[in-house]
């Protein structure tokens, strides 16, 4: 067991790769009262070339998939004339959603996955979040690959990453 105890030295490091661009934190969404909820920020490449360069894989899937897109989800938000905000949500029991975005007026929950075959069992943090926050809520997007444009749920959309963003 190694023990740390330079916790403000990882923070300094951290810092300093955020600064640099190398580095994007992404903060937990917690506005539920009654849920409990994951509130450590996600850590992301800035740069999902290089990710991919010293990882030694070729294409973009998994958490390398999920980093594209936050890439130009940033991208997206700087471009706009509200106040934006990228999160995340997660419970403790496991359910998730990879992107939250936050508008002054409504939540839109994102789910990214690296399929060219979405499926409904593909949206399970997309209902759970939408049924958390009802009204309050957007309709859910699952994000992926493929081609096919198409209604997963009632609420939730399946739409090919490279046409929304």
């Amino acid at each position: 067991m190694i023990i740390i105890h330079h916790k403000p030295t990882v923070h300094r490091h951290l810092n300093l790769l955020e600064t640099s661009y190398q580095l994007v934190r992404v903060p937990g969404y917690a506005v539920n009262r009654t849920r409990r909820l994951i509130k450590t920020p996600k850590l992301y490449w800035g740069d999902t070339g290089l990710a991919l360069h010293l990882s030694g894989e070729a294409k973009p899937l998994g958490a390398h998939f999920e980093n594209l897109v936050l890439g130009d989800l940033l991208a997206w938000r700087e471009g706009q004339t509200k106040p934006v905000e990228i999160l995340y949500w997660r419970t403790v029991t496991g359910d998730e959603v990879d992107f939250v975005i936050e508008t002054p007026s409504k939540l839109l929950p994102i789910e990214v996955k690296a399929t060219s075959r979405p499926r409904t069992s593909d949206t399970k943090g997309l209902r759970t979040f939408r049924d958390d926050y009802g009204s309050g809520s957007r309709a859910g997007l699952l994000l992926h690959t493929g081609e096919a444009v198409e209604w997963l749920g009632q609420g939730i959309l399946a739409v090919p990453w490279w046409r929304v963003l």
